[in-house]
């Protein structure tokens, strides 16, 4: 919720200013029809923001297409203190994050929650093919468990020489050594990013992923065949280097809304975003590094994979929904193990219509966002589950998926 008034404000000197934005040009829409005060009329718009959240303000107000032309320091009894010009404030901003968390006499990175959180501030090809950044491993570690198929790697990289950032949902590229079989340099393959902006240690200086290392049939020849790029990753070792690109992609980027109900259907390495999702709304690190993300929605998982020692990050997950149940939910489609009503194997699409009333339900909320990520295979059925359900009170699903899309409400990464 968007609202005009806004608290929370922190103890510190700068955390406890306040200010009032002047806005022009906000849209309406169903989400904002809830606020206190109108929004649809040619003048301006005044909005009471505290000092540690004028970044987040400001992403919102360009979502809805809303221009500030002045913002105003108030006093502690809410009378202006004099007027600032967007440069001036854009400084001050700048100023707070250089400081902010540092201790005399030390240099460091500063934490990405701190910096500019405007909509155009969504970091990409901060590292290109020409000239990747070389970080290094630092663990590679097995997630599938005995008896699993297959095998799928945590990677953990640093890199705290670099300036390489990143959002939850994006991706990074991966340049694997050596030529491919017409003699050229190989070329990067992406990958979801599975760790939060701030990485695994919560410290900006890290960049985990989740691999799967592929592995199929030749169709002439019926020999073994491994994927280049996963293979190289999955036998990294730590201190190794690693040619890093990007980071990469807008579609999969989280709501910055802490009310936000969010839908995630996955299957297997597609869980990477997820975790980062995750990570952000629930692990205790996490939610201390973001203050100003204090989440309070609803987030369900729906988990597509073939044994139960194939559920990737599976102790974090139990132990997220064991400590936050009314505000996480974890169902799992384990195929080899569980059946259908129809007695075959149970596939993410199958948990998608037994469920299908309650997700449908769900999805009428404008506060609702729905990720897919994983194999493409998995669309079709999830579409077909969705729309016998939308079709019970007479609603196109296909017409009512296009206008998720539209709100940016629906989010699809499939391969």
């Amino acid at each position: 919720m968007f609202n005009s008034s806004a608290t929370g404000a922190g103890n510190t000197p700068s955390g406890s200013r306040v200010f009032r934005y002047e806005v022009v040009g906000l849209r309406q829409s169903q989400e904002n029809d809830q606020m206190s005060y109108p929004i649809r009329q040619s003048g301006s718009t005044f909005i009471t923001v505290p000092y540690t959240r004028m970044n987040e303000f400001m992403q919102r107000i360009t979502r809805m297409g809303g221009k500030i032309v002045s913002i105003q320091p108030l006093d502690v009894n809410g009378d202006l203190a004099g007027k600032v010009t967007l440069e001036q404030s854009a400084t001050n901003v700048k100023q707070h994050t250089d400081t902010q968390g540092t201790q005399a006499g030390v240099k460091t990175k500063p934490m990405t929650q701190a910096k500019a959180a405007v909509a155009t501030d969504i970091p990409v090809n901060i590292y290109r093919p020409a000239s990747p950044y070389v970080g290094k491993c630092m663990s590679n570690e097995e997630l599938v468990g005995e008896g699993g198929i297959g095998t799928v790697r945590h990677l953990k990289f640093d890199i705290s020489s670099g300036d390489l950032r990143y959002l939850e949902g994006q991706s990074i590229g991966i340049i694997p050594p050596g030529t491919d079989k017409n003699g050229k340099p190989e070329k990067l393959r992406l990958y979801s990013i599975a760790s939060t902006r701030h990485g695994d240690r919560v410290d900006d200086k890290t960049v985990s992923l989740c691999v799967r290392q592929l592995e199929y049939k030749h169709p002439e020849t019926g020999d073994i065949v491994y994927g280049v790029c996963s293979t190289y990753l999955c036998g990294l070792k730590p201190g190794d280097d690693i040619k890093i690109t990007g980071p990469t992609g807008k579609e999969m980027l989280l709501p910055i809304d802490p009310e936000a109900k969010v839908i995630m259907m996955a299957t297997g390495t597609g869980i990477a975003p997820m975790r980062a999702y995750l990570w952000r709304m629930f692990k205790d690190n996490e939610k201390a590094a973001n203050p100003d993300y204090p989440f309070n929605g609803f987030a369900w998982l729906i988990f597509g994979i073939p044994m139960t020692a194939n559920i990737l990050y599976k102790e974090e997950l139990e132990e997220i929904q064991q400590k936050y149940p009314d505000h996480f939910r974890l169902t799992n489609a384990i195929s080899r193990e569980q059946k259908n009503k129809d007695g075959g194997r149970m596939y993410i699409q199958d948990r998608v219509a037994e469920h299908a009333a309650e997700l449908w339900q769900m999805m009428q909320d404008e506060k609702t966002h729905t990720y897919i990520c994983g194999l493409k295979g998995m669309e079709d059925g999830i579409d077909a589950a969705l729309s016998a359900e939308a079709s019970k009170v007479g609603v196109e699903w296909k017409e009512f998926q296009r206008a998720m899309k539209k709100a940016g409400r629906w989010h699809v990464e499939t391969y």
